[in-house]
This record gives structure tokens, sequence and C-alpha cells, in this order.
């Protein structure tokens, strides 16, 4: 069986965070939990053209706070801000009447953000575009706008192929087991004529500097005091005092 784990969740306590922000018990967890999957499953329909990238729902009393990340805000956002009152009014109903605020985060480098790459490479597969041309494109632009690595993955009937299978396509470095770099990723399905094709992409946009961080940093193991590296009891060589 495959040992798998999601990218996320595997790097939630160093440099990612939670999508939903709220604690809650019994069973007001559990209406909670439902509320956020029809909030993010109604933006996800209404949204589906406007680059949505990102959805992060903060909750407080009766207070819910929805931050759209998006390379697109104009389309959200609509003539004097009228698509935002609508989805207010509609995202509150799915919240039994809680006060709902929608705040919208500018994604200023799409291509480098590996939600919306993959999303890319599938809108690109369902008006029947060579997978290995989607694949390769993406690649090129994510090195030329300043990635440090981006790894693709498509799986299903690629091509319209009777048997299914999955091919990948790498550039540059792609750390996964390094939690200190950075990596985003992103999953998105293509609905083809033939079926389901599944997208996988991890960006690298750059790795930290070592140097920038704490000296009391467990990632610094170089030095272990003045006992020297092994912990023993420094130099044990006689002296030579008489």
């Amino acid at each position: 069986m495959g040992q798998k784990v999601n990218p996320i969740a595997f790097r939630l306590a160093v440099n990612k965070d939670w999508r939903s922000k709220w604690y809650a018990s019994g069973k007001d967890y559990t209406d909670k939990l439902h509320e956020d999957l029809s909030i993010r499953g109604y933006l996800k329909r209404k949204l589906q053209n406007a680059g949505l990238a990102r959805v992060v729902i903060e909750r407080a009393w009766n207070s819910v706070r929805v931050t759209l990340h998006t390379s697109r805000p104009g389309l959200i956002i609509g003539r004097q801000g009228k698509e935002i009152e609508v989805m207010t009014k509609e995202i509150s109903d799915l919240c039994k009447g809680s006060q709902v605020k929608i705040d919208i985060i500018e994604i200023r480098k799409p291509e480098l953000d590996a939600q919306l790459v993959a999303e890319q490479i599938a809108v690109q597969l369902e008006r029947r575009i060579s997978f290995r041309r989607a694949m390769k494109r993406a690649l090129q632009t994510a090195m030329e706008f300043g990635a440090e690595g981006i790894r693709l993955r498509c799986a299903g009937r690629l091509g319209g192929a009777d048997i299914a299978r999955a091919e990948g396509y790498r550039e540059g470095k792609v750390p996964l087991q390094t939690l200190r770099v950075p990596l985003d990723y992103g999953f998105a399905e293509a609905r083809t004529v033939y079926g389901i094709i599944g997208v996988k992409c991890w960006v690298n946009k750059k790795e930290e500097d070592p140097s920038a961080r704490p000296q009391g940093d467990r990632g610094d193991r170089g030095e272990r005091g003045p006992r020297g590296p092994r912990g023993g009891g420094g130099d044990r060589r006689p002296s030579n005092r008489n």
C-alpha cells in the first residue's frame, strides 16, 4: 500500500496554517463543520472562473469571516460591490443567520500558486489540449517567474487511452521532505469525455535562509556547546602542569 500524506497537513506546525480557524465541541462542532463544507462548495461553484486559490474561514461567537485568496479580485467584487453583497447574504443563510464578512486578498503571481497552476492545466485538458504540452508550458512559465522548482503529475486516461496511467514532469529543486522549504501544493480535476483526470502540482518558491533562523533553533546541530560535538568532556589530553 502507498504511504501518502497530505502536503498541507504535513507542514501545519512549520510553515502552513489551518484553513478553518475556530473551536467547537459536541454537536456544535458537527454543525460548523458542515457549514464550512457548504461555504466552500458554494464558493467553488460560484467563483469557478475567478481564479480562487484558497478559502480561509474564521469564526468568533456569532460572526464568520471568510478570506478569499484570488488572482482576479475585480471579478469577485463586481460592479459597485454587488457580487460581494450577494455572496455575503447567501453565506449568512448557510450559516443560519450569522454575521458574515468577506475579505479578498489578491495573488500577485498566479503562475507560482500551485492550486491555480493545477486548475489551469485541468482547464486545458478539458479543452482537449495535449497533457504533455500543458504540463511543459506550466513548467516553463513557473520557472520564468522565479520558482526554485516545480513538479507536476497527471493521472487518468491520458489522451483517451484505454488503460489509465500517470505521467509527471519536474524541473528545478522540489525537496518534498525538507520542511523548511516553503512548498505549495495544489490539486484539481479535469472532467473530460473519457473520465476524470487528476492534476497535482508542487511548487518550491524559495528556500528559507538557514542563517536567518534564531540560534536556539533545533535545526542547527553543528555545535553542541563547549563539551564538543559528541557531548564528551571536551579536550581529554593530560595537562602539562607541574
